[in-house]
């Protein structure tokens, strides 16, 4: 397949990235700073720059989004919102049809009527990421010309775990998914799994999913 792939340089864009390039895919690779590696064609792309992206991202099969503006951004909530809304639009006008977007936790429901992001132990320093991740998530629920799907990870998520990259996962839509220890865990080369699938194999079409052990 020929994939796009926004983000490539982040933690989990580039375990997306490796996970893909192990299945022989062909990815563009789109970040800000390129990397010069050889299991990608790495492209400067600015996501705000909505007609050039698209230009970028034109004659792919898929788009995947893992943007993050960085946790310790200040602006981030303002910098999340508008670079998805923007890369969004220039997914498009390009004609692609399939975008799988990656979001966050917060917006698993823990409780009927609860989102994780609301409750009282929900961590203050990721707080505003996790709610722009929330509000995008409503936004693109009224998205009907793409084929979209918005990718919510586990709560726990950490690169080299002592799992690293199993294969095995669970699937979810809005609730979490928990372990028999009661914990929402995945690797994030796990994740890249989850992700690869779900672009080999499409099983979630305008509709959030989530995933885990």
């Amino acid at each position: 397949m020929k994939i796009a792939l926004i983000g490539a340089t982040g933690f989990v864009g580039s375990a997306i990235l490796n996970e893909l390039a192990d299945r022989k895919h062909e990815i563009t690779a789109i970040a800000r700073t390129p990397k010069d590696t050889d299991n990608a064609k790495w492209v400067a792309g600015d996501i705000f720059n909505v007609d050039a992206l698209a230009e970028i991202l034109k004659g792919h099969d898929t788009v995947i989004n893992a943007y993050n503006p960085g946790w310790t951004n200040p602006n981030i909530y303002d910098d999340f919102l508008a670079g998805s809304k923007a890369i969004q639009e220039a997914v498009k006008k390009s004609g692609v049809k399939r975008f799988i977007t990656i979001g966050g936790a917060g917006s698993l429901f823990v409780a009927p009527d609860l989102q994780a992001v609301d409750t009282p132990d929900f961590p203050k320093e990721i707080f505003p990421g996790a709610n722009a991740a929330r509000h995008y998530l409503n936004i693109i629920k009224e998205e009907k010309d793409l084929d979209w799907a918005f990718f919510s990870p586990a709560f726990e998520m950490h690169a080299g775990t002592k799992t690293g990259r199993t294969g095995k996962y669970r699937l979810g839509l809005e609730n979490p998914v928990f372990n028999d220890e009661q914990r929402s865990i995945l690797s994030v080369e796990d994740l890249a799994v989850v992700i690869a699938d779900e672009t080999e194999s499409p099983k979630h079409h305008q509709i959030r999913f989530t995933a885990g052990y």
